[in-house]
């Protein structure tokens, strides 16, 4: 990509910006990849802040949200992914007060229940190890995961 003068980056940020939400991260990695300086890149990311286009909590509220509804992440991979875009710990804290408790359980047991009939494993012990893996590695905990396998396959 050309090199883009202040100005220009600012006018294709602001669009970038308008799209979806955006964390700072992904904005100081865009507007670098249009070639500008250091101080220009915190220099429009203040004006964003400034005037609206940018707020990490509305971010992560946003991302937290759109992860558990279309995707049925849980609340450990939420956290990660968050951590891994920088996002402060109070922003995640407030993210995941958006996912409503019996909303999370529901789903996680829509989960367990959808992925035991997609499974053609007679062994019990065999079929809950697999069950547990796999809302596990989809980021729910592996307490509330195991409490209910344990409820709705006993041995």
């Amino acid at each position: 990509m050309k090199k883009l003068t202040p100005l220009q980056a600012r006018e294709k940020i602001l669009r970038y910006c308008v799209y979806q939400e955006r964390c700072h991260s992904e904005v100081r990695d865009k507007l670098y990849s249009f070639g500008l300086f250091k101080t220009d890149v915190e220099e429009l990311i203040t004006y964003l802040i400034t005037e609206g286009f940018l707020n990490e909590e509305r971010f992560a509220k946003a991302f937290a949200g759109g992860k558990f509804r279309m995707k049925k992440w849980g609340r450990l991979k939420i956290v990660h992914e968050l951590e891994q875009k920088h996002i402060s710990k109070n922003c995640i804290k407030s993210a995941l007060k958006e996912i409503d408790e019996r909303d999370y359980t529901q789903t996680l047991e829509k989960l367990v229940k959808d992925k035991s009939n997609s499974l053609d494993e007679p062994n019990l012990f065999v079929r809950r190890d697999k069950l547990s893996k796999y809302v596990i590695q989809k980021g729910y905990e592996p307490d509330l995961v195991w409490s209910l396998i344990k409820e709705l396959f006993p041995h």
